[in-house]
Parts: structure tokens; sequence; C-alpha cells
């Protein structure tokens, strides 16, 4: 008997060229005893059909073609509607994060094969007021880039026009003032930018904290205090390169449960897409989420 699986993918992540390989997508599943149903999904799609497809066909696992945008709207729906089955990614978006940090590349034959091998790790999520995140929540410098990026722009240079635009928006860029609880932690600091991760891979920076788990149960809050433009170029460009900084205008903190509160009116970021605005109250939902991995 073939084994069943949902191909969700998003028309324009990317470049959006994915569609036009859908063919060797299912070519490929086929010659390995698969067989994939399609469903195409975008930010207005009504999500009751992709639910009743789920259930109807009684499959073992679900596939995600995208960007970490497209995951966190599946994954969403998943926990909305209790679906608890295991996700594969094929990863074709601007920003690939967690499939970076999954070690999954943007081949389609080795997406492919991770899933038919079938090894399944379970994750935690982090879970902000009603809505759930799978790798970063974040709000202040940089987060606002993602929505206000040119589109053609990403699609033509990808990752690097959130750098060229974020980059535009530091010298105007203030330090806001947050109240920040973490546990037993409370700070009070006037702050450029707070992360609260789950895999420690965010933005394209290489395991920017490289000891985060997405398993242990915590969540990895990372904070950007207020700072001059000259020591702030130099923090980031340290991120680049993979190096954790230690600087006294980073603070780091592993919790479990995290209130931040900002004085003036501030939107947040859910892996890259558009999150509800502050005050957030912040927790990590164990084991909560399944995923095909390389091992």
């Amino acid at each position: 008997m073939l084994r069943k699986f949902i191909l969700v993918y998003n028309p324009v992540s990317g470049d959006a060229s994915f569609k036009f390989k859908l063919d060797h997508v299912i070519e490929n599943f086929q010659h390995k005893g698969c067989i994939v149903i399609p469903f195409r999904i975008t930010n207005k799609q009504d999500t009751s059909e992709f639910v009743l497809l789920t259930r109807e066909f009684a499959v073992e696992g679900i596939i995600v073609s995208g960007g970490d945008g497209t995951i966190h709207q599946v994954i969403n729906i998943m926990v909305d509607h209790n679906l608890d089955l295991p996700l594969g990614i094929i990863p074709s978006g601007t920003s690939n994060d967690f499939a970076a940090y999954l070690q999954l590349e943007k081949s389609i034959d080795m997406c492919v094969d991770v899933v038919v091998r079938g090894i399944i790790k379970t994750f935690d999520v982090g879970k902000v007021n009603d809505k759930y995140f799978f790798n970063v929540a974040s709000a202040g410098l940089m987060t606002s880039v993602a929505h206000s990026a040119d589109v053609a722009l990403k699609n033509t240079l990808g990752k690097m026009a959130y750098y060229f635009k974020g980059l535009g928006e530091l010298p105007n860029f203030k330090a806001l003032k947050m109240r920040i609880t973490a546990d037993e932690h409370v700070i009070e600091e006037d702050v450029f930018l707070f992360l609260v991760m789950n895999s420690g891979t965010v933005g394209g920076f290489p395991r920017l904290v490289p000891y985060a788990q997405i398993d242990d149960g915590k969540l990895d809050l990372l904070i950007v205090n207020k700072c001059n433009l000259p020591e702030l170029m130099s923090l980031f460009i340290s991120f680049l390169k993979g190096i954790h900084h230690n600087s006294k205008h980073v603070t780091y903190i592993q919790a479990q449960n995290i209130r931040i509160e900002c004085i003036e009116e501030l939107d947040s970021d859910l892996d890259g897409e558009l999150g509800p605005k502050l005050p957030l109250s912040i927790e990590v939902v164990p084991g909560k989420v399944k995923f095909f991995c390389v091992s």
C-alpha cells in the first residue's frame, strides 16, 4: 500500500519557483512508494479545506514547502485543530532558518529521502498569547524588515534584501523602554531588540545561541540593550560571522515563562510573520510538534 502525505506549498514563497518543481517532487515520492496530495496555501487560505483533506485521506505526515512563515502558518493550523502528525520540510522560502537548524539543504532529493526514512523527533514550541511559534518571537530593531521589504527585492536578492533594508533603518532607530520578566528575572532597560528563540538560528545568523536546544523545555531570550551606533554595528557583524558576542550590551537568559511589556505601541514578529502587539505573555510548550529529521 502506498504511503500517503499531504504536500503543502506556498506558491509565492522565496523566488516563487517551487511550483515549477512539483512534478519532480511527486515523481520522486512515487518512486519510493509514496503518494503526495498537493495543497496550495496562501495567507488568505481558508484552513478548513486543509484540515478536512488531512483527516479524509488519513495521511501519515505533512510536507511543507516554503519558508519559516509558511511552516509557522501550518503549525498553527495543526495545533488549533489537534492534527498530531509529523512535518517534513522542503525549504523554498526567503528565510529558511529552521530548515538550516535541522541541516536540511535546498535539495528536493535529500528532503524527500528524509521524509521517506521516517526518523521523527518531537520538539517544543513557544506560545505567545493565543498563537504559537516554532523558531523565534521578536520585536524591535530589524523585526519590521520582513514585513516592509519590497517583494520584488526579496525575490531577487533573497535574505540580503532584509539586511539592506535593516541597515537603512539603523541610524533612525531608537531604544524602547521595556520591562521583561523571565521566570524569576526582572529586567527594566532601554532595549533595541529582543529575541525569544527556540532553535538559536535566527535571521540567517548561524547558531546565534550555539547551545539552544529545541527539546529542552526552555526558551532562549536574547536582549540587545541600548548602545551607540558603532557598537550596534559591531554586534551585528559578530552575529553574521556566527560569533556569540558576550557584550555588556547583550543579555541572555533561559526561561520557561516570559512576559514582555513596552510603554509604546509595538508589533511583534513570530517566525517572520506579523504577531500580536505588546505586551506578550510567552511560554514554552514541551513536545508539541513532530518533525522528520536527518538523524
